[in-house]
């Protein structure tokens, strides 16, 4: 495929603030063993894509030890295969010395990296998303359309209750972009959603990052395809399969809660030639004990379950005290809770230690949150 990969780690961390204290967005846990930056990488490398630049901003040590050479996506290779590219800053980036805040300072940063590409294409994706794509298919309708820029959207119903960070796009009857705007939260209904996954010819993207840096523009979405859609050849590409964006805590809660659901299940992890990869560890089945009842949940290898856990997801290596009962739960990697605990719409992050005794609850709309490490 020629077309080089670039990967935004930590777009709207701030907004899930929880799991992104002491790590990258792209390395937040999910979905028993995965990482989220999971998904973008493999949407990359089952579209053919095998040169792939990861931009990293901070906390991002663990995003390091998840991708490792990159071997798990067959990304470890001599030419191409996966690249860290740390923030760019000197002492004389700006007057303030600080890293990029959007994404289009980002790639200002890296335009070394992009300058030294073969490929003529750049697929730019986010993080923070859930879903299995076919990018194949909307590089060759980028190709076939001869468009500048290729913007993926997804029709989903927007209210006042879910317009988080969402910007609409409007666009003709040939998919040309018309306008780009936030969502105003006044009038509900469907819309074409930006899904933060789009393309890009090289040598525009070059142009618009030597012209940003002249006039002082900042964001990618507003400064440029806004402001150039009525002079430039920008479309969208609509995504039918399921797809999940996580801005808050909220999001990640119910997104995750979305996996005990068989089809969509099957709709990110069971799609012909298109598997979800990620860092390979050998564990120990996990072991039922005695009396351990499991209903309609998600359990990673090596857990120990003794008491009840109910449409919950558990991680690699929790352990579930006798007459214990965790219900609409998720519980991450190496998690020990007690005797007699109740946990109901609970998310804990990982080494979290529940003692015995303990009722804790949360609410479906606003999930009661442990941090890593704590002893309650």
């Amino acid at each position: 495929m020629n077309a080089v990969g670039i990967i935004f780690s930590s777009m709207n961390e701030k907004s899930v603030y929880e799991l992104t204290k002491e790590r990258t967005m792209a390395s937040v846990p999910f979905g028993c063993r995965y990482r989220l930056i999971d998904f973008a990488l493999s949407n990359m490398v089952n579209s053919g894509i095998t040169h792939v630049g990861l931009i990293t901003h901070y906390n991002y040590q663990s995003l390091m030890d998840h991708i490792g050479s990159g071997k798990d996506w067959d990304l470890a290779r001599r030419h191409g295969g996966i690249k860290i590219l740390p923030p760019y800053i000197t002492a004389f980036a700006n007057n303030d010395n600080a890293l990029y805040s959007t994404r289009l300072e980002a790639l200002i940063s890296i335009r070394e990296f992009l300058s030294e590409c073969k490929e003529e294409l750049v697929v730019l994706s986010d993080c923070d998303t859930v879903c299995n794509l076919d990018l194949s298919d909307m590089i060759e309708q980028h190709i076939a359309s001869g468009a500048d820029v290729t913007l993926g959207v997804k029709s989903s119903y927007v209210s006042s209750d879910n317009s988080r960070d969402v910007t609409v796009i409007n666009s003709d009857e040939n998919g040309r972009v018309t306008d780009v705007a936030d969502y105003s939260g006044i009038k509900s209904g469907f819309a074409d959603i930006l899904v933060r996954i789009n393309i890009i010819g090289k040598k525009y993207l070059e142009e618009i990052i030597n012209d940003s840096i002249a006039r002082g523009y900042h964001s990618f979405t507003y400064d440029i395809i806004r402001r150039n859609c009525r002079f430039d050849d920008i479309r969208v590409y609509k995504f039918d399969s399921y797809f999940a964006a996580i801005r808050s805590i909220g999001d990640y809660y119910s997104c995750s809660m979305d996996l005990l659901d068989p089809e969509i299940r099957r709709s990110l992890f069971a799609v012909r030639n298109r598997p979800v990869f990620t860092k390979v560890r050998n564990s120990a089945p996990t072991s039922y004990m005695e009396g351990a009842i499991v209903r309609n949940s998600l359990i990673a290898d090596g857990c120990v379950i003794q008491g009840t856990v109910e449409n919950s997801i558990l991680f690699r290596g929790v352990k579930v005290g006798k007459n214990t009962h965790i219900k609409n739960s998720i519980i991450m990697q190496d998690t020990l809770t007690g005797e007699n605990v109740y946990l109901n719409c609970v998310i804990t992050d990982k080494n979290v230690v529940i003692r015995d005794g303990r009722v804790l609850s949360g609410h479906e709309t606003k999930p009661f949150f442990i941090d890593k490490g704590s002893f309650v």
